[in-house]
């Protein structure tokens, strides 16, 4: 079953991928970062390691680093000369301040306490370093529909079964809090308007009616509609995606670890 998860993420992942937009949005990614040839970045959450290879290509001594073994595995085979390591946003294999970027893309929604995470980042970048996010507010998910009651019951009944569904929100504060320096962020929105989003749709159905906040016949009257807008094109959907980019301040590294042990003591 763990598997047939990932094959199910990593299916979602490369869908995600080739959306009209994605390729843009991860190039703008990598401008942000500020790395070029001879300097190095770590992708966390890097999945089957698009983005490493990418930054790559550009000449960036690229990590990758996912929890999910299956995943790795998949990124090995697919590029197999780059670095792939198995390891959590909160506990990355890295020595401190050896990397001069940190990139997570679709990440912190996972994350329950994001704060972990932006210590662990802070820990590994060198001085001057530079942190991009990126990633979608699941209660912003905009979609036409004849009835707008039911559509917003099922967008915030499936961002419910997100960890940290509105962590994008909150990236500049996060980043703020975490200590780190001119932090920017943009929204950047894909207008989707054809048949490739159906099985996103379906998804958020499917999520919502797991919940009990809508029933079956709800969900599959409300595809139903959905998949006649496409066959009409009057499908419209968007989807908002935050950027945020940061540079780590200079001076002493906070031990991620002693900042987690204050996190303890506080929950």
């Amino acid at each position: 079953m763990i598997k047939q998860s990932t094959d199910d993420l990593i299916a979602r992942l490369d869908a995600a991928d080739r959306l009209p937009g994605a390729a843009e949005l991860r190039a703008l990614s990598y401008d942000l970062l500020g790395v070029g040839p001879g300097r190095s970045a770590v992708d966390v959450g890097c999945g089957a390691g698009r983005a490493v290879a990418e930054l790559a290509e550009r000449g960036v001594r690229a990590i990758g680093v996912d929890p999910d073994e299956l995943m790795i595995a998949v990124a090995r085979d697919r590029w197999p000369e780059a670095d792939f390591r198995v390891a959590g946003a909160c506990e990355l294999p890295l020595a401190d301040a050896s990397v001069d970027g940190y990139r997570a893309d679709k990440v912190f929604h996972e994350l329950a306490e994001p704060e972990r995470a932006l210590a662990e980042a802070r820990r590994v970048l060198a001085p001057g370093g530079r942190i991009v996010l990126l990633g979608q507010d699941w209660d912003d998910i905009l979609i036409d529909a004849d009835d707008p009651v039911l559509t917003r019951t099922i967008v915030h009944a499936r961002a419910d079964l997100i960890t940290s569904p509105r962590a994008a929100r909150r990236y500049r504060n996060l980043l703020l809090d975490a200590a780190f320096d001119d932090v920017a962020v943009e929204v950047r929105t894909g207008v989707f308007t054809g048949k490739s989003m159906l099985p996103m749709l379906t998804g958020l159905a499917a999520g919502a009616r797991s919940t009990g906040a809508i029933t079956r016949e709800q969900a599959d009257g409300w595809m139903a509609e959905q998949r006649a807008r496409a066959e009409a094109d009057r499908l419209f959907l968007a989807l908002p995606m935050f950027v945020a980019a940061a540079v780590k301040r200079a001076g002493p590294v906070p031990n991620a670890r002693a900042i987690e042990a204050v996190l303890d003591v506080v929950v």
